[in-house]
């Protein structure tokens, strides 16, 4: 499903470059749930925005679903990343003025079509169904990340990325979050690839990858 070979990437920094990643190989099979856990500063931002189709590799190459997609124009790229990827933020970025179901319903639209249907089904999916109508500041912090999640969800993408989602959440909230993710992915069979720093949180998943100085050190399978 995702294949990155021999990946670097670098930054522009003055006379010289920042490398962000440094010949990279990895590959993450349809349906995996895969965590990517290091330090600050170590590539694990950089590699998910690669992965994401928010950037592209200075060298190598990136195959997504059996195309290759590091050359592609911007456009293309945003389609293809409106098509297959759903995205999941510590933050939320919920718009404050929009309801759950409005902002499951942008989503959908930046993706190229909004369907209300298929948004309350992802709200429903996410134990939200009594919450459709009610703003951000009407929600605790795990609900609003559950209307991240149906965001994520409701144009039925075959990948999810997730960067730090349980990061601004207490334990217990983390813990309903992580189980919802779970849970959908054995559902759906989705591959859901996340930042964490919560060794708790990357026990979820089969496979995790640890990152440093823009290299991967090790894999651990469970």
């Amino acid at each position: 499903m995702i294949q990155l070979q021999n990946v670097t990437k670098a930054y522009p920094m003055g006379k010289r470059e920042l490398i962000a990643l440094r010949e990279v190989d990895l590959v993450i099979n349809r349906g995996e749930m895969v965590a990517i856990m290091g330090p600050s500063g170590s590539g694990k931002s950089t590699l998910l925005n690669l992965i994401g189709l928010l950037d592209r590799p200075t060298s190598g190459s990136y195959t997504l679903d059996g195309k290759e997609v590091s050359s592609l124009s911007r456009s293309e790229l945003s389609k293809v990343r409106g098509q297959k990827i759903g995205f999941i933020f510590q933050s939320f970025n919920l718009l404050p003025y929009l309801s759950a179901m409005g902002n499951v319903e942008l989503g959908q639209k930046y993706a190229g079509k909004i369907d209300p249907e298929a948004a309350r089904e992802a709200l429903d999916r996410v134990g939200l169904t009594d919450r459709i109508h009610h703003r951000p500041n009407e929600l605790s912090g795990g609900e609003q990340q559950r209307v991240a999640i149906a965001r994520a969800l409701a144009k039925n993408p075959p990948i999810i990325l997730a960067d730090e989602p349980t990061g601004n959440l207490d334990s217990k909230s983390s813990k309903e979050i992580m189980n919802t993710l779970y849970s959908l992915h054995e559902e759906q069979r989705l591959s859901l690839v996340m930042i964490t720093h919560d060794p708790n949180v990357a026990r979820y998943c089969q496979r995790i990858i640890h990152i440093q100085d823009g290299q991967i050190l090790k894999e651990e399978t469970y």
